[in-house]
């Protein structure tokens, strides 16, 4: 055990001092995109099944919201996440009281993933056979049942594959959202391993994240083979 702290202490000098500080970031990190991702799941699914089920055709037609949802979902998408950020600063305030930390990270997360999510979303509910929806309207579904029964159902592994995707990249805006204020690894890879030269806190920091990916990934590929078989 003690030749294994001492090989630490000279592969990672500066990591082994900040180990609390390493753990509290990472906690940090976890809180943000936990929330941040369940908030843009459930919006983002709720855009996305509007934009399929709204569109010229679809079993909800109605081209004035689509139309608004769509070029909204566009906007916000075409928007750089750091000018957003910067943005959001005085609506994040009035719905968390400040813009700074973790908490003031959650809202430009959410506004910088749902567009993002919508369009994955859109694209994985597309993906159903229309003869599943012809069939559903032919033995007198309603539109609720075939979103429900039909869209959702059919695309399970779809969503899935998607939300994993996006919870990749809200790992990525969580971790540029931390440079500017937002806390997590993101802030200790800039204060220490950037700022102080402390290179092996940035490496370490980097494979922190690398197993977060890794193990957000691995959940789910499990999910979609259970959806799949």
């Amino acid at each position: 055990m003690e030749k294994i702290t001492e090989l630490l202490g000279r592969l990672m000098p500066n990591v082994v001092t900040k180990i609390p500080e390493l753990l509290r970031s990472t906690g940090e990190t976890l809180y943000m995109v936990g929330v941040s991702g369940i908030i843009s799941f459930f919006i983002g699914l709720v855009f996305g099944i509007m934009l399929v089920t709204m569109k010229k055709g679809g079993i909800l037609e109605n081209s004035f919201v689509f139309t608004v949802l769509d070029k909204l979902i566009h906007l916000f998408r075409s928007i750089p996440f750091i000018i957003l950020l910067a943005g959001l600063i005085p609506l994040t305030r009035l719905i968390v009281g400040t813009a700074i930390g973790t908490n003031g990270a959650i809202v430009p997360l959410v506004f910088g993933t749902v567009p993002f999510f919508s369009r994955q979303i859109e694209s994985a509910l597309s993906d159903v056979d229309p003869k599943l929806i012809e069939t559903a309207q032919s033995m007198g579904c309603s539109p609720a049942g075939i979103i429900f029964r039909v869209y959702l159902r059919e695309s399970i592994a779809g969503i899935t594959r998607v939300t994993v995707i996006t919870a990749v990249s809200l790992i990525g805006l969580s971790a540029m959202a931390g440079a500017v204020g937002g806390g997590g690894l993101g802030d200790f890879a800039i204060r220490y391993g950037h700022q102080r030269n402390q290179v092996d806190v940035t490496y370490v920091t980097i494979v922190v994240l690398l197993v977060i990916v890794m193990l957000i990934q691995e959940l789910g590929n499990v999910i979609i083979k259970k959806a799949t078989h």
